[in-house]
């Protein structure tokens, strides 16, 4: 019940040109001229030329830090012998910019238009000084015809704790800059992996990135349905471009990684990355400075290792990783009744996700919910004794909540506070210019959210969280939304220009206080939106709302490359919706889920760290695993797999709250040598499970590029030779997942999968 909020009906009158393409039907006669959807218009500073003088060329050392200026990089940084940074082998890789960032929005989602009046693209390094701590080059910025002249640069390197670098770039100059880059050589064409949740590709090379959290659209680009959702909601189909969760991070093919850092305000400042150049990536920062942390190792492994070190994790609770979490609602009979079909299933099942605790209110995209964040007693009578019903059968119950609050007065229960008109009262709440809250459409309602700049409004929303949210056993929630704040926002403290970005943290902070005032410092929460610094308050990530497809643009397989690229740029643990969220009936097609999406997902799932279910925005028109005999033995079978995995997952999950290393893992980090490294439809639970989900609808085999070494299926025990690819039969049921053999969870895997499918010793 959460959405997309692709809210406005998709019910135009539509016709097909004769090319076949869809446009509104226009009223008789009139023309026919749909609305252009926004676009994002992005640009950044190219980098021009880099003059070095004379006395700038050499070699300092700070502890285990050089800088060496001059020769084929015009400025290379070393940490323990090893390059962790290197300009571009020649231009300038500091540059900078006057100019403004302008905004679009509509329904949380956002396009920036980028202007520039200055592009101080050339760059000179004048001089370097070493000191006790830090080495400082200094130099200046200059383009032709600036009207606001040239800037003095600093970049500032410095050990890093931990290993690697951190490198500073302040400026100053009359007319200050609005936007800083720093950029980093690469061998031509190295792989550009991360800058947050991207769903398109896993390697970045040739974009053109913008970091900013927003809805990441419905369709990105499948049809009918991305057109549709232009066409009627202004812009909603997205981009491949559009994410929950954009980061300012990327390691490369080099073994070399960056990232802004995140204790630093101007981190989470609009900014673009650019890897259209085959031998740099630039990063640029719409602010006069910034700070950034650069990172390199011998593995892909231990580079991200290396870049996420230092950082604090929370942990996962384990009860979160023993079975199936299962998305049920619709009141106290049904969940029990819901819950009994999947128990009599044979369903491996430790928690139940309710998210209409709070009541459902329906709207012509769906079901949704009451933001009140308070029991509907009427929906669900016996509440308490429900969830202590579960506890006592070892399943936890999770619900939902989000950093909005709508008034409650339209809802008519008078045993509920109106949190909404409190907040308000007590100037809790964002504002809009003119000191108002600010109402922004949800799509037929408007919600405000709580200003999490205010220490204030921190403490009294995640009060509120911890009495409502985790009353009566509550062990945990979906903590939704995050990408939404406005740019024209009016805040307690600070401006949206710097703190967008850095909602999401501020949203898990908020919720990691609610956990501890309820005494659950382990209570189980995950997030769809994300940004630097939050996995130290959010233990769990989820990709968000995809389509109810299989498709590459987003459906299952986008899942699974947002899970990827997150993975490297700091999030650990993520997961995914079983079957997808967004269903949408666009009349010329019913996006609906079919049986067998929901199968596949769920098989996938299986190897991931979570495995949870969502009924979707239209639960009546999709099967539900619980919907039939057949999907619910499906799904039984599925949480098998994943309880046959549990003291291996359990392991993996540790060792990634521990070091950052994601639990999912691409190919390309567990084994990079090999051609099996190019794939990104397989990847590993860890370092040892193999796994090559079926991404189509209808196939019954995939294809298995093997690492070296010898792989036995899991569920046949057929065994397959390394370092090429084959077929595998990959009917419903049996999906190919493979353990190395000779390894450390050989033998103990293939015990535990033995009562899972029936096992075929081929050799």
């Amino acid at each position: 019940m959460r959405a997309r909020r692709l809210l406005v009906p998709l019910v135009l009158a539509l016709a097909l040109t004769p090319t076949g393409t869809l446009r509104a039907a226009a009223p008789a006669g009139s023309e026919a001229k749909a609305p252009a959807a926004p676009v994002d218009v992005l640009d950044t500073v190219t980098p021009g030329g880099l003059d070095i003088a004379p006395g700038a060329v050499g070699s300092w050392t700070v502890g285990e830090v050089s800088v060496e200026i001059g020769g084929d990089a015009g400025l290379r940084v070393r940490s323990q012998g090893r390059t962790v940074w290197s300009a571009p082998s020649a231009g300038a890789f500091v540059t900078g910019g006057r100019g403004a960032v302008s905004w679009e929005e509509n329904r949380g989602y956002f396009w920036p238009t980028v202007t520039y009046t200055d592009r101080l693209a050339d760059q000179s390094v004048d001089t370097a000084v070493a000191t006790d701590a830090r080495v400082e080059v200094s130099g200046r910025l200059s383009g032709p015809g600036a009207p606001g002249g040239a800037a003095s640069y600093t970049l500032t390197v410095r050990p890093r704790p931990g290993g690697g670098a951190a490198l500073d770039v302040t400026t100053v100059a009359d007319t200050p800059l609005t936007s800083v880059a720093l950029v980093s050589g690469r061998s031509a064409h190295a792989g550009v992996h991360g800058f947050g949740e991207q769903f398109t590709d896993f390697d970045l090379d040739g974009r053109l990135v913008p970091i900013v959290d927003r809805e990441q659209g419905v369709g990105r680009g499948e049809e009918p349905i991305t057109a549709l959702a232009d066409l009627t909601n202004h812009g909603a189909g997205g981009t491949r471009d559009m994410t929950y969760a954009a980061w300012p991070s990327f390691v490369t093919g080099d073994l070399r990684g960056l990232r802004l850092d995140a204790a630093v305000a101007s981190s989470t400042a609009f900014a673009v990355a650019d890897t259209r150049d085959p031998e740099a990536v630039s990063l640029e920062v719409w602010s006069p400075s910034l700070a950034a942390q650069a990172s390199a190792a011998d593995t892909p492994a231990r580079l991200v290792a290396a870049q996420q070190a230092g950082d604090r994790r929370a942990p996962l609770a384990a009860w979160a990783t023993r079975g199936a979490i299962v998305g049920l609602q619709g009141g106290t009979r049904e969940v029990r009744r819901e819950l009994g079909r999947l128990l009599d299933a044979g369903a491996d099942i430790s928690g139940v996700w309710i998210q209409d605790w709070t009541g459902k209110r329906t709207t012509s995209f769906g079901d949704r919910l009451w933001w009140t964040w308070q029991l509907d007693r009427e929906r669900y009578p016996g509440w308490s004794r429900l969830v202590r019903r579960l506890r006592s059968l070892g399943i936890s119950t999770t619900t939902y909540v989000n950093p909005f609050l709508v008034d409650a007065a339209p809802k008519n229960d008078p045993r509920i506070r109106n949190l909404w008109a409190e907040a308000r009262d007590r100037g809790f709440l964002v504002t809009d210019g003119s000191g108002a809250p600010y109402l922004q459409d949800q799509g037929e309602f408007e919600a405000s959210l709580v200003d999490l700049t205010d220490p204030a409004a921190r403490s009294w929303f995640a009060e509120v969280i911890a009495r409502y949210v985790l009353a009566d056993g509550v062990r945990g929630f979906m903590a939704d939304f995050g990408e939404g704040l406005p740019f024209d926002a009016r805040l307690h403290s600070g401006t949206p220009a710097t703190l967008h970005n850095r909602w999401p943290t501020l949203w898990a902070k908020t919720v990691r206080t609610a956990c501890r005032r309820a005494e659950q410092p382990r209570c189980v929460t995950w997030f769809r939106s994300g940004g630097p610094g939050q996995a130290e308050h959010a233990p769990l990530f989820w990709n968000g709302d995809q389509l109810v497809t299989f498709g590459p643009e987003d459906g299952l397989a986008s899942a699974l490359l947002g899970t990827l690229s997150a993975g490297v740029s700091g999030w650990p643990l993520v997961h995914s919706d079983i079957g997808g969220y967004t269903s949408v009936n666009a009349y010329v097609k019913n996006y609906v889920r079919t049986p067998e999406l929901l199968a596949r997902w769920a098989e996938y799932q299986a190897f991931g760290v979570v495995m949870r279910t969502h009924e979707g925005n239209r639960p009546a028109d999709n099967p539900q695993v619980f919907s039939t005999r057949a999907t619910a033995r499906a799904f039984a079978r599925a949480t098998r797999i994943f309880e046959a995995l549990r003291p291996y997952r359990e392991r993996v999950v540790r060792a990634s709250t521990r070091t950052g290393v994601p639990a999912v893992r691409p190919v390309w980090l567990v084994a990079p040598d090999s051609a099996a490294a190019a794939s990104d439809t397989e990847f590993f639970l860890g370092r040892h499970v193999l796994v090559a989900p079926v991404l189509e609808p209808g196939a019954t085999s995939v294809s298995v590029s093997f690492p070296p070494g010898r792989w036995i299926h899991l569920l046949t025990g057929r065994s397959y030779a390394g370092g090429r690819a084959a077929e595998v039969p990959a009917p419903v049921g049996r999906p190919a997942a493979f353990v190395r053999e000779g390894g450390p969870w050989s033998t103990r895997l293939l015990a535990r999968f033995g009562g899972v499918g029936p096992r075929q010793h081929t050799g």
